[in-house]
């Protein structure tokens, strides 16, 4: 569990004590697809640590719609933020997308090691503010951009510069939420892009043609990070 959890950028500068004094605390959960980890409104006790699979965070509308507000993937922490928090509860809802395996970390305690040590509350709240930033970033992109902009810049985060084709992890409707755009419209997107060359889509198999003009579709903007095949900065894996 101690390898797990110093892979991990919130928790890689802790020291060898402080990773086993969380070590200690911690447990493994394992969830089935589709199995909900908490709902929102619960009390937010412990933090997370996903190992492998994928965890959506969501929100239900009051028509019994979801919005899905993050896809959490493997080595990444979520619902950390919460332990600053006087009595805080999970502001969204937690559901594995697959079978998925996780450390919950002790928040209560976290928070303890935090005030017993200034060095060691600055690397985190600089872990979180590197999170802030990417959450800005992205909602500038739900906000500013198309939906045509915004699909183009999911499928180039998803597609190394070296290779021209991947497969898509997440189900399609679970992908339109997170990009604020309805499944009808993402389809419409795909199709459009394919029929101009730029694309080909075989189910959940996408190869990309002309990565210049899927760029160009992106519709890239001076304020975010080019580099690593033009990835938008809030949707690389953090």
């Amino acid at each position: 569990m101690i390898e797990a959890l110093c892979r991990t950028p919130l928790l890689s500068q802790l020291t060898d004590a402080q990773l086993q004094r969380v070590a200690a605390r911690a447990h493994r959960r394992r969830l089935e697809e589709g199995e909900w980890l908490f709902a929102q409104g619960d009390a937010a006790t412990r933090f997370y640590l996903v190992e492998e699979g994928q965890i959506r965070l969501f929100r239900l509308a009051a028509d019994g719609g979801e919005k899905v507000i993050e896809i959490v993937s493997p080595g990444q922490t979520f619902a950390e933020a919460l332990m600053f928090m006087q009595a805080p509860h999970y502001p969204v809802s937690a559901a594995a997308l697959l079978p998925t395996s996780l450390i919950a970390i002790d928040a209560l305690d976290f928070a303890a090691m935090l005030r017993e040590s200034v060095d060691t509350c600055f690397v985190v709240l600089g872990a979180l503010s590197r999170r802030l930033r990417a959450l800005i970033g992205e909602i500038d992109n739900l906000t500013l951009h198309t939906a045509r902009n915004r699909v183009a810049r999911y499928l180039l985060s998803q597609c190394p510069v070296d290779r021209r084709a991947f497969t898509l992890e997440i189900p399609k409707s679970v992908l339109a939420s997170r990009l604020s755009i309805k499944p009808e419209t993402f389809s419409r997107v795909t199709k459009q892009l394919a029929s101009e060359g730029l694309i080909s889509v075989h189910g959940g198999h996408i190869t990309i043609h002309d990565r210049d003009a899927l760029d160009r579709a992106a519709e890239w903007q001076g304020d975010l990070e080019q580099g690593g095949g033009a990835c938008p900065r809030s949707l690389r894996s953090r």
